[in-house]
């Protein structure tokens, strides 16, 4: 099976989120590719596509959402996950926060097979006035491996399930 993860990112949290996404999928198995939307990558031929960014003011970066738009055909052809970081402290582990508006309407259009937030990461000394100014009282990382590992083994069982139910029709 094969994956293709692609996410949008400003200071890197999210590039490494995806690399830890690709080496579970790894892990379970899979072959996996890791591509910035900011390369503008196409859809590869895969099984299932990985789809996520950090969220700053709420939103995916620009380039992130232009792409997902942009690939929307192909995009709508294929198990689509999406995921955001953000949270700078545990809460996403629980599992139970639900998609900011925008990723959620994009997720809409898309019709995604699910949807997952990570914690984020936050150096102490990032680019950006409002990043530094977070980060007097934020810094730290609160992605967790173990977290990224139970959602990629959700995937790979449902997508697993949905191959055998498909194959029995």
């Amino acid at each position: 099976m094969r994956v293709q993860i692609v996410y949008g990112s400003k200071n890197g949290g999210t590039a490494g989120l995806a690399r830890m996404i690709a080496s579970a999928f790894t892990a379970e198995g899979w072959q996996a590719v890791v591509d910035d939307a900011a390369a503008r990558p196409g859809v590869g031929d895969v099984d299932v596509v990985v789809v996520g960014g950090a969220l700053y003011m709420n939103r995916w970066p620009k380039h992130l959402r232009r792409w997902v738009r942009n690939h929307k055909p192909s995009l709508q052809a294929v198990p689509v996950w999406f995921f955001s970081s953000g949270p700078l402290d545990a809460s996403a582990r629980s599992g139970d926060i639900a998609p900011t508006p925008g990723v959620a309407r994009l997720g809409r259009e898309i019709e995604i097979s699910g949807f997952m937030t990570f914690g984020g990461r936050l150096d102490a000394h990032p680019k950006g006035f409002i990043a530094g100014q977070m980060a007097k009282k934020s810094a730290g990382d609160w992605r967790d491996p173990e977290h990224v590992a139970d959602w990629v083994r959700h995937i790979t069982q449902r997508t697993a399930y949905t191959n055998v139910a498909t194959q029995t029709k």
